[in-house]
């Protein structure tokens, strides 16, 4: 490669026989003098030695020779200079080949070295040749480095030393070597070309852009050394590190070209500083959408707070991070935070405690509990001044003073700094808790983030936690969710799959395996279906918990083609500041379809569907559980559903459009059904026949309506005389209020299909 040649560049100096006026005893600039008719230089036509030459004797500390001729210079492009000197009498000098280094602007390049190695003339007549690289770069062998802003340079030597020697100086030799230095000036940009010096010190931000601004294509190569970037730093083209990079955690590296793991963890020699440098960059590209890990392993020893690495609060765009693991390695970062303290709730004020003790100390995200709490309640802030915490959920346990827990789990992904996330989804990682943290804490607040294909390996405590309203349109669709406490018994474990706060997930096609409960969901708007979650454990007439816990009374939930294996759903308004009903809706807007529900080796008394009301007044009024399987092996259960009124009581005088059937019932002692059509025979004459409806109606409710009478057969009086009447109907009869009256005119006997229901279908 040669740059005279292909772009033209004349580098030569003038030879002597031109004249000296083309040659400066300063710097070489316009004005300065020349050494033209100057008493100690003239030049010698015939040397024997160079043939023609400049005979030059030293009169100054430092006598200068520079052409006045601007020689060429640019990133990529190096010259090496060479001269041959000689020493003809009075005292030997030293020389040395030196220039000026000059700016665009015409001002001298500062900083930068513009004299190379000094050799000392030792004997008469005795040729010494002299040579130096200059160019842009520190590259090896470079004598003077004059950086990327150097555009020219007035190239010449100095003799220092004692005065009064003479020398005699051959034209001074300048060639294009480029071509030692770039193995493929097409292929490859040398970032040390433009200034680069990769000492660890200097900024080498600027050399880095001016490399990838003139790459157009081609691939910029950082060689070794450690490069300093202390801006933000974007790279259009492909780049390829042996050295590594130091930046500060605020500033940004983006690699528009090689956007992935294995590129940013050469680019830091370190993959998880590389990962957090990466993840940094996913928020601020605007042609990348994803992270792709490359399928690499990345060990954590503390969380990942993202919003920190991104320094930002609040970011709206749809970005992926995908393709690879995360793995928790032992340390102290996974450590729990607890703190207790004493605070004061008052139910007018539902999501606030007030008066909290030791608040500095209680952390955003944590988990409260204590009497009178609910599952899965969090801090979403907190106020040191007012000394008041706000929770995503409130309190059903009333007013007072209380002393309650605040538990801080550690997240392996923790978007819990973000005030507002949208739109990110994680995508086929696998979660690698190995039981020393949990999976992701969501933001704060968020819309449609989206958590598929993943594997959620060993939490520690949870899985996905969501502390706010960041779980709002939430997608968490064909994941899996492996315990860390398999062998434990059911009763014992304590880690839960998933919660969330907002409205409208989708929670799909899952697998949750022996958790101490699925999810704990609030909010509406749901779609729960094609999951497999499972709790079981290998105690005989084994305690069972629940799978699926809702906590909102009227949730407008779809929960279908599901698999309820060995747990249960239990439906609770243990997150309502005042459970006990005054007006509104009550329990409601549920719809329990074709799903497959089964237990192996339980106790009788457990139930699939568990109402679990807190305070008084409470009713179903909007429930449908229809084409289902139930099915028991290795025992049976007395029936598949049940009130919990440990905390509370429904009203059965005011359920309403209630739809219990067309189920399946396998090992189950009472099926349930609503309506219910029963076939009532009397065989002796009676003007009131009473219908009992037994325990077929859901929750143990009464008989509130008989929707319909069929005779089957005729009616008959005690002489057999068919009598064409109907009965009236008289409901809640018996002290259970199971049984139906009908009251006829007159004593008769027959058959009769009646339809029965515990509710008012409107």
């Amino acid at each position: 490669m040669n740059k005279a040649i292909t772009d033209g560049l004349v580098l030569m100096p003038p030879p002597f026989s031109a004249g000296l006026t083309l040659w400066s005893r300063e710097d070489g600039l316009p004005g300065q003098g020349s050494y033209a008719s100057q008493p100690n230089a003239a030049y010698v036509p015939a040397d024997q030695d160079f043939g023609g030459a400049l005979e030059l004797q030293k009169t100054a500390a430092t006598q200068k020779l520079r052409c006045f001729q601007q020689i060429p210079m640019q990133p990529g492009l190096y010259l090496q200079v060479k001269v041959r000197v000689k020493c003809l009498s009075g005292a030997f000098p030293s020389v040395r080949i030196a220039g000026w280094a000059g700016r665009s602007n015409g001002t001298n390049v500062p900083g930068v070295v513009q004299a190379g190695p000094s050799v000392a003339l030792s004997q008469y007549g005795q040729v010494v040749e002299l040579t130096a690289i200059v160019g842009a770069g520190g590259r090896g062998g470079v004598t003077m480095a004059w950086g990327a802003t150097a555009t020219y340079g007035h190239i010449g030597l100095d003799l220092t030393g004692p005065n009064g020697g003479v020398v005699r100086i051959d034209d001074i030799q300048i060639e294009d070597i480029t071509g030692i230095y770039l193995r493929d000036i097409f292929d490859a940009v040398d970032v040390r070309d433009f200034g680069a010096r990769g000492d660890g010190v200097a900024d080498d931000t600027a050399a880095f852009a001016a490399a990838d601004s003139v790459a157009q294509g081609r691939t910029v190569t950082v060689p070794a050394g450690t490069y300093r970037i202390a801006g933000n730093l974007t790279i259009n083209n492909p780049i390829r590190f042996q050295g590594t990079l130091v930046q500060p955690d605020n500033v940004r590296l983006a690699l528009t070209r090689n956007y992935d793991l294995d590129t940013y963890t050469s680019a830091f020699g370190n993959e998880l500083l590389g990962f957090r440098k990466a993840l940094q960059a996913l928020f601020y590209f605007t042609d990348h959408v994803a992270l792709d890990l490359s399928d690499r392993r990345v060990d954590l020893v503390e969380p990942l707070d993202v919003a920190a690495i991104a320094g930002l609060t609040t970011f709206a765009q749809r970005r992926f991070l995908t393709n690879g693991q995360l793995n928790a390695a032992a340390g102290p970062g996974w450590d729990t935070v607890t703190v207790t303290s004493s605070t004061v709730y008052n139910p007018s004020q539902p999501t606030r405690l007030t008066g909290v003790t030791n608040i500095a100390s209680v952390p955003v995200g944590a988990r409260v509990s204590g009497n009178g709490v609910g599952r899965e309640v969090y801090v979403v802030d907190k106020n040191l001044g007012t000394g008041n915490v706000t929770l995503s959920q409130p309190l059903w346990g009333g007013a007072g003073t209380r002393t309650l827990t605040f538990t801080r789990y550690k997240y392996l992904l923790d978007f819990s700094g973000f005030d507002d996330l949208s739109r990110f989804e994680i995508d086929r990682l696998d979660l690698n808790c190995n039981g020393l943290c949990s999976g992701v804490m969501l933001p704060r607040v968020g819309l449609t983030l989206r958590i598929g294909d993943c594997v959620f390996n060993r939490p520690k405590d949870r899985g996905i936690t969501s502390i706010g309203s960041g779980c709002q349109g939430l997608i968490v669709d064909g994941c899996q969710f492996w315990s860390n406490e398999q062998p434990m018994l059911a009763q014992d474990r304590t880690t839960i799959a998933l919660n969330v706060n907002a409205n409208d997930t989708k929670i799909r096609s899952n697998r949750i395996v022996r958790f101490a409960h699925f999810m704990v969901a609030n909010g509406g708007g749901h779609l729960i279906s094609g999951n497999h979650f499972f709790q079981g454990d290998n105690a005989p007439a084994g305690i069972r918990r629940a799978g699926l816990i809702i906590t909102q009374t009227n949730p407008r939930l779809t929960f279908t083609g599901n698999y309820v294996d060995n747990c249960f759903i239990e439906w609770s308004n243990e997150h309502d500041a005042n459970p006990d009903f005054t007006t509104g809706f009550s329990f409601g807007n549920m719809s329990i379809v074709a799903n497959h529900f089964f237990a192996s080796d339980v106790a009788p008394w457990f139930r699939w569907i568990v109402m679990a009301p807190k305070g008084s007044g409470q009713f179903i009024q909007g429930l449908s559980v229809s084409d289902n399987t139930f099915r028991t092996v290795n025992g049976s259960v007395d029936r598949v559903e049940a009130v919990d009124t440990t905390n509370g009581t429904l009203d059965y005088s005011r359920f309403r459009n209630v739809n219990f059937g067309s189920n399946a019932f396998n090992g189950i002692n009472q099926i349930v059904m609503n309506p219910l059509t029963i076939l009532h025979t009397q065989n002796t004459e009676a003007a009131t026949w009473v219908v009992d409806s037994g325990a077929f109606m859901p929750f143990g409710a009464r008989v509130r309506n008989t929707q319909s009478l069929v005779a089957d057969g005729a009616i008959t009086n005690a002489s057999n005389v068919v009598q064409y009447v109907m009965p009236y109907v008289q409901n809640e009869q018996g002290t259970s209020r199971n049984l139906v009256h009908l009251r006829w005119p007159s004593a008769v006997k027959g058959k009769m299909l009646a339809t029965i229901r515990c509710d008012n279908p409107t």
